[in-house]
């Protein structure tokens, strides 16, 4: 039985697992090198940088007077912040600003102990130094056995002690240690978002074949489940919509077909009088027949992406070919007959066809440029007009089917808005790309990007 955690579980249990790690260390080292006393200041270089300084206060103090010990020990004391003061093994002052020593001090003085001690006090909190020395001068009377107290309320005793070089390094290798922790769940998150970022976006470009294929058991991944039925249900719906339309379209053809040629029929023997009627009712089933076929077109378009055979085709031929069906004369086509394009032929031409129909039709009285070029393996075909172009924040929905970006144009002068959406579907059917834009100072661009042949 898998155990499905949720993602904030993850990443606490996470968080905890790291802090129980990072903790082990450190009992570890204290456990194994400071023996959890504050004497442990002296298994590191502090240990000798405190016999050095002790080593430098016995020398001065052999060397000096009684009368100038004090001295002696206050500019020690001033230069490592620390005040320096002399006692005897019973714990009584002799020499130095430290008069007094706190109970626990006092007990580790009198109690013998290591040479050399380092403990905390509170109330107020301070830190003591406490170490064993030896005197012997002459000026003096002889050798004597004395305490050489160090008393600071830092536990780095002005740098003497606590050296921060080791501490940086340790918190520097557990930050480093943290992220190489951390790393495989963030990787895992992050790569798991990128890939329903993807995919949403490809989705959203009506490509609804496509799955998030990350497998999890938190909310990200019901996350990927719920895009991924969501993907499946949008592409029922679409090829649902246009299994319809084809299928209406189609059922349409055969009545559509007999209407034309009764009213053919009646318009040849109406009466004088009757004739107008006659012929705006063949005009009229004429219109229905091109929306009809044009239907058939797009539900053609949508379905044969399984059939369509991709070879190497002319550029400039497929682009004369698209001219010469749709009847235009004007078309200034700028292309070198060596670009050619791995695509279907027939569909090439359709879309071709009728962006120079859409062109014409909204394209103004300038004239209307077809080009190509090359770049990266990749062939851009640009067919661009001088007509009044179009809204910035309808672009992105020109290629949608039945889209106008005057809903309240007549049959005659917008058409029905499959044109442009039958141009997506051919490209997109040759694994290419369809996108527009507006020209400046006007005119409309549509480009047709496709995988240039070898």
């Amino acid at each position: 039985m898998t155990i499905r955690l949720p993602l904030s579980a993850k990443i606490l249990l996470w968080f905890f697992l790291n802090l129980t790690i990072l903790a082990a260390v450190f009992v570890l080292l204290f456990n194994a090198q400071f023996r959890f006393d504050l004497d442990w200041v002296f298994a590191s270089s502090a240990g000798q940088r405190v016999e050095a300084v002790r080593a430098l206060i016995v020398g001065e103090l052999n060397t000096r007077t009684p009368d100038e010990w004090g001295s002696v020990l206050e500019r020690f004391s001033e230069a490592y912040g620390v005040r320096f003061s002399l006692f005897e093994p019973n714990g009584q002052h002799l020499i130095g600003s430290v008069t007094e020593l706190p109970r626990q001090v006092l007990e580790r003085l009198r109690g013998g102990g290591p040479p050399k001690s380092f403990l905390r006090t509170d109330h107020p909190a301070h830190y003591w130094l406490l170490l064993h020395t030896n005197l012997d001068n002459p000026q003096a009377g002889g050798p004597m056995r004395l305490m050489l107290v160090g008393e600071a309320s830092s536990l780095s005793m002005g740098g003497l002690v606590l050296d921060p070089l080791p501490w940086l390094c340790l918190a520097a290798g557990a930050i480093v240690f943290s992220v190489l922790f951390w790393f495989p769940l963030l990787r895992g998150i992050t790569r798991c978002i990128r890939q329903m970022t993807l995919t949403t976006r490809q989705i959203a470009e009506g490509r609804f074949e496509v799955r998030v294929s990350a497998r999890r058991d938190d909310e990200l991944g019901s996350l990927s489940e719920s895009i991924n039925q969501m993907a499946t249900r949008l592409n029922g719906f679409v090829e649902g919509q246009k299994r319809f339309l084809g299928d209406i379209a189609h059922e349409l053809c055969s009545p559509l077909a007999r209407l034309q040629m009764v009213l053919g029929i009646m318009e040849q023997r109406a009466a004088p009088e009757q004739i107008e009627h006659a012929k705006s009712a063949s005009a009229k089933a004429e219109q229905i027949a091109e929306l009809v076929n044009e239907l058939l077109a797009f539900s053609r378009a949508s379905f044969g992406v399984q059939a369509v055979n991709r070879v190497p085709v002319g550029v400039r031929q497929a682009v004369e070919e698209a001219v010469g069906k749709e009847g235009t004369e004007g078309v200034q086509i700028d292309i070198d007959e060596n670009i050619a394009v791995l695509a279907d032929e027939p569909l090439l031409v359709r879309a071709l066809g009728n962006l120079l129909r859409n062109a014409i039709r909204h394209g103004g009285a300038g004239p209307i440029t077809v080009t190509a070029s090359q770049e990266n393996g990749r062939v851009a075909i640009r067919v661009a007009d001088s007509g009044p172009g179009v809204p910035e924040a309808e672009l992105t929905k020109l290629f949608d089917a039945f889209y106008r970006v005057d809903s309240s144009r007549a049959r005659e002068t917008g058409g029905v808005g499959l044109g442009l959406t039958i141009v997506k579907t051919c490209v997109e059917s040759c694994e290419g790309t369809v996108v527009a834009r507006n020209r400046q100072p006007h005119g409309l661009e549509v480009t047709l990007e496709l995988p240039e042949a070898e």
